[in-house]
């Protein structure tokens, strides 16, 4: 075994949107990182097809959403298992899922990672690790060459459903298995009379054809109680047999881009983490991928855990900050789950859950069901479990625009270097000198509200907070409300709880 030389304060086995992502949030905060691939280069399958209104928030936050815009396609709906969505505008400054294709997520993200410093080692796959006190040991084999051993002092697996790193840390996968397989593919249909055709059930299935560029279709054909072996090969024949079998015509379909399939089981990892090594994106997670969401539960998986690394790396945090990762994002992940579990029973065939569409596609038209669903879907309704008494504890900060002494400016601006922020909405002196310990981590800015009242989901018109504590990750860790005095020694053990011990001044 030839040892590479090659160290770094995290390894992230994985360069798919999850693990490209949270290399850059690791970049940001000064982490040496090295991202290790098992493929040659990118795949160039289009995959996933969007990014939901959290998502696009994150990048927002970073200062990067311009690059996703410019050749996304906004849409006006979203979906619950093929019924339309209508998102509340005033909930977001982006309330609608964008449609971008995967692999023009991954080029995008791979670019910015490159800018910032991240290495990228391509044909390098996990293939063993051992770890300690200080740190891991792991073995790639690489292509061509002989295998590599690289010391790093945390692993992060983003290595997909299959993850060997899941695999060899021992880490369980406990869920449900798949029901039903749906073959997808990219692909030329020349006798195809419509636009688009959107869910159509059938007896024994359900199928879908969306045009995403000119002259190219993506079909899904999905078939329920058809459940394929995980390792059974997947081949352009077998996706043109089922949608003949569920539509009566394969519509001329030739020339395949890529062919693959999907099902609805569902699994997630026990554990986030085990000592130095961690999971995020598929490796954390699989399930029915209706309503878009896995791509999106992965990217705010690593803008979780991003910071908190970074924090631990540098010696500024505590480890047991890592353990947060997990009590945060394991039940946003099991919700996940749940929620696609019924998405699949909803469209599972036959009259019973005809009738059960039918009365569900009515009750969306109430405003709250509509609400509750969306802001499930997009996260925006998410709420973590962080002490408090402020009804901003814990939830994303809405984007609202300041007024500060170097001009005007928006909440998710002063977020781009993915730093911490304590925003003081009345300039309080209190507020100001409970931060002295942390000024070299947390960045305090004064500023006003432009807005009288901030709009959060959930929540009815919230009054202006007199000060809040922003994570680098847009939520909320600690908030004052403007009719009582603000509780600096809560404020500090949030500082403490979050960025670590106050420094010796």
């Amino acid at each position: 075994m030839e040892h590479s030389g090659v160290d770094a304060d995290v390894v992230i086995a994985g360069a798919g949107p999850t693990g490209l992502m949270l290399a850059c949030e690791l970049r940001l905060a000064g982490v040496d990182v090295l991202v290790v691939e098992r493929l040659a280069q990118r795949t160039g399958e289009s995959r996933a097809g969007g990014m939901h209104s959290r998502t696009l928030e994150v990048l927002d936050q970073r200062g990067i959403l311009d690059r996703f815009t410019e050749i996304g396609a906004p849409q006006p709906v979203g979906h619950f298992s093929g019924l339309y969505l209508e998102f509340d505008e005033a909930e977001s400054r982006h309330p609608y899922p964008l449609m971008i294709l995967q692999t023009d997520i991954e080029r995008l993200l791979e670019e910015w990672a490159v800018d910032l410093g991240v290495r990228i080692r391509r044909s390098s796959e996990v293939t063993a690790i051992s770890q300690n006190s200080s740190g891991v040991t792991v073995e790639l084999g690489t292509t061509p060459g002989p295998a590599r051993t690289i010391l790093t002092r945390y692993l992060v697996g983003c290595d997909g459903g299959r993850s060997t790193v899941r695999k060899l840390s021992g880490i369980g996968f406990p869920g449900t298995p798949a029901t039903m397989t749906a073959l997808i593919g990219d692909v030329e249909l020349p006798e195809l009379t419509e636009d688009y055709i959107w869910v159509r059930r059938c007896p024994t299935g359900d199928y879908s054809v969306i045009a995403f560029e000119p002259g190219w279709h993506r079909v899904i054909a999905s078939e329920y109680d058809r459940a394929a072996e995980r390792d059974e090969p997947v081949t352009f024949e077998q996706l043109r047999a089922s949608l003949f079998r569920l539509a009566g015509t394969d519509f001329g379909m030739r020339n395949p881009r890529w062919v693959s399939r999907f099902s609805d089981a569902a699994r997630q990892a026990a554990r986030y983490r085990a000592g130095r090594v961690l999971l995020a994106g598929d490796a954390a997670h699989i399930h029915f991928p209706a309503g878009g969401q896995g791509l999106n539960l992965g990217v705010q998986d690593a803008v979780n855990l991003g910071w908190k690394l970074a924090a631990v790396v540098h010696g500024q945090a505590p480890e047991s900050l890592l353990d947060t990762y997990h009590r945060e994002r394991h039940p946003v992940g099991e919700r996940v789950l749940h929620n696609t579990r019924a998405q699949s029973a909803l469209a599972r065939p036959g009259p019973h859950t005809d009738a059960l569409r039918d009365v569900f596609g009515d009750l969306l038209q109430f405003d709250d069901v509509n609400r509750q669903l969306c802001g499930m879907l997009t996260a925006l309704n998410l709420h973590y479990p962080i002490d408090g008494d402020h009804p901003l504890t814990g939830r994303r900060v809405p984007d609202v625009d300041l007024k500060t002494a170097d001009g005007a400016t928006r909440v998710y601006e002063l977020l781009h270097a993915a730093r911490p922020v304590l925003v003081d909405l009345h300039g309080s002196a209190e507020v100001a000198a409970a931060v002295d310990g942390w000024a070299d981590r947390v960045d305090l800015v004064e500023a006003t509200s432009v807005a009288g009242h901030w709009i959060v989901p959930d929540l009815d018109e919230l009054s202006v907070p007199a000060a809040l504590l922003v994570r680098p990750d847009g939520h909320v860790a600690w908030a004052a409300a403007t009719d009582e005095p603000p509780d600096t020694s809560a404020l500090r053990a949030a500082l403490a709880t979050w960025f670590g011990p106050p420094r010796q001044i």
